[in-house]
C-alpha cells in the first residue's frame, strides 16, 4: 500500500468517516465522489481548464480543432439527407468552446443551424454557467445524463469525457482477480488490494493476462454509449469520441492533475482532476452490441491532418506575426505530434452503417 502526504480538504475528512464507519471503498467510489459530490467534488466547485486550472484539453489550444470536427458532422448531417430536426450534442463540454468553435464554423451550412436542437450533457453547475455566457446567442438545452438526450437523429460530440468517468481497477492473482480500494492506514487514505476472488466481468481476460497483471474496466461507460449508439442506430446520425488511451487497455492508469502535473491521486481529494486511459475496444463493442456500425479507432493527429489541419492552420497563419505567429505554430504540433497530443489521444466515430461514417474515418480491416 502506498500512503499520501497528509491532508485535511474537506472531500478527505468525508471519506475517512465514511471509510472509518463502512470499510475499503472500490477506485470507482472514491472517484465518483471526489468529481461530483454536490458540495466538495471537484468538477462541482470549480472550472479546471486552462492556464489557472489544472489541464488544458484540445479546443483550448486552437480554434482549429473544433472547426474541423464541426464541418466533419455537418458534412456528415449532409450525407444523410440533411434530417430535421435533429440534436447536436456533446458530453461534457467543458467552458462550451469546442461547442462554439463547432457553430462558428457551421454557421454557413444551410439549414443546419436552422434544423438542430443544441443540447449540452453537463453535470457542473460551474460549467453550466461558463458555457451560457460563452454560448449566450443560442438555445441551450441541458441533459443531466445522455439517457436524457431527445430520442432522434443524433450528432455527438464527446471530447476527454470518457477518461473522466470511474473505473473499477483489478490486479490478477493466482486465485483470481485482487480489487484495488481505498482504505486508510494511521488514519491515512491509502491504496490497497481486496481478497482474491473470480470476477466473471474479467472472464475474457483470462487468455491475455498473467499474475501481477492490472485490468482496468469502466461500468459506467457502457450506459452511455449504448443510449448513444441506438439513438444513431435506430435514427441516424453520427458520433465521434475523442480521448486519450488505446485499444484493448492493459496496465495502471489512474492519474490526477494538479496545476498541471501529476500528482498522488489521494494527496488532495476534491482538488484533483482524476482520470484513467479509455479502452476504445470496450466502447466499440458497446456501440456494436446496439446495432451502430464503429469506425477503425485512429490517433488524433491523424484525424486532424486527414480533414484539413495543415491547410487550415496556413489560411489562418497568412496575417500572423511575431508571438501570435509562435503561438498558432505551437497549437498546431501540440495536436498532431506524435510526441505530444497526436498519437496519445486516438477516436473513433460511431454512425448507424458503414458507408455513413465521417470525413476522415475508415471501416475497421
Amino acid at each position: 500500500m502506498s500512503t499520501p502526504k497528509p491532508t485535511a480538504t474537506p472531500m478527505a475528512e468525508l471519506l475517512m468517516r465514511r471509510i472509518s464507519n463502512t470499510g475499503p471503498i472500490s477506485l470507482a467510489e472514491y472517484m465518483a465522489d471526489c468529481l461530483l459530490h454536490p458540495t466538495h467534488g471537484y468538477y462541482t466547485t470549480r472550472d479546471p481548464l486552462g492556464a489557472a486550472g489544472d489541464f488544458t484539453t484540445a479546443p483550448e489550444i486552437s480554434q482549429m480543432f473544433g472547426e474541423l470536427l464541426g464541418l466533419c458532422l455537418a458534412q456528415a448531417w449532409i450525407d444523410q439527407g440533411c434530417p430535421a430536426p435533429f440534436t447536436l450534442a456533446e458530453l461534457g463540454p467543458g467552458r462550451g468552446t469546442l461547442m462554439a468553435d463547432i457553430l462558428r464554423a457551421t454557421k454557413a451550412v444551410p439549414q443546419f443551424h436552422a434544423s438542430m436542437q443544441l443540447t449540452l450533457v453537463e453535470a457542473s453547475p460551474t460549467l453550466r454557467a461558463k458555457q451560457q455566457e460563452l454560448l449566450s446567442g443560442f438555445d441551450i438545452t441541458y441533459a443531466d445524463t445522455a439517457a436524457d438526450l431527445p430520442d432522434q437523429t443524433l450528432f455527438l460530440i464527446a471530447n476527454e469525457f470518457f477518461d473522466a468517468l470511474p473505473i473499477r481497477q483489478f490486479v490478477r492473482d493466482p486465485h483470481g482477480w485482487r480489487e484495488t480500494q481505498v482504505g486508510l492506514i494511521d488514519d491515512k487514505l491509502a491504496l490497497g488490494l481486496s481478497q482474491p476472488a473470480p470476477i466473471a466481468l474479467l472472464d475474457h481476460r483470462l487468455d491475455d493476462t498473467q499474475d501481477g497483471d492490472v485490468v482496468e474496466i469502466c461500468p459506467s461507460s457502457a450506459p452511455i454509449i449504448d443510449e448513444i449508439a441506438r439513438r444513431i442506430a435506430e435514427h441516424g446520425g453520427a458520433a465521434i469520441v475523442i480521448d486519450y488511451g488505446d485499444w484493448h487497455a492493459r496496465g495502471d492508469t489512474f492519474q490526477a492533475l494538479e496545476n498541471h502535473e501529476m500528482v498522488n491521486p489521494l494527496a488532495r481529494p476534491g482538488c484533483a482532476d482524476l482520470t484513467a486511459h479509455v479502452d476504445f475496444e470496450a466502447l466499440s463493442i458497446e456501440a456494436q452490441n446496439a446495432g451502430a456500425y464503429v469506425s477503425s479507432m485512429i490517433p488524433q493527429g491523424q484525424l486532424l491532418a486527414q480533414l484539413g489541419i495543415v491547410e487550415r492552420a496556413e489560411n489562418l497563419s497568412i496575417h500572423m506575426q511575431g508571438e501570435a505567429l509562435e503561438n498558432h505554430i505551437a497549437a498546431f504540433d501540440r495536436l498532431i505530434n506524435a510526441d505530444k497530443m497526436g498519437l496519445l489521444f486516438k477516436a473513433i466515430a460511431i454512425a448507424p452503417k458503414a458507408d455513413m461514417l465521417p470525413a476522415g474515418f475508415a471501416r475497421p480491416v
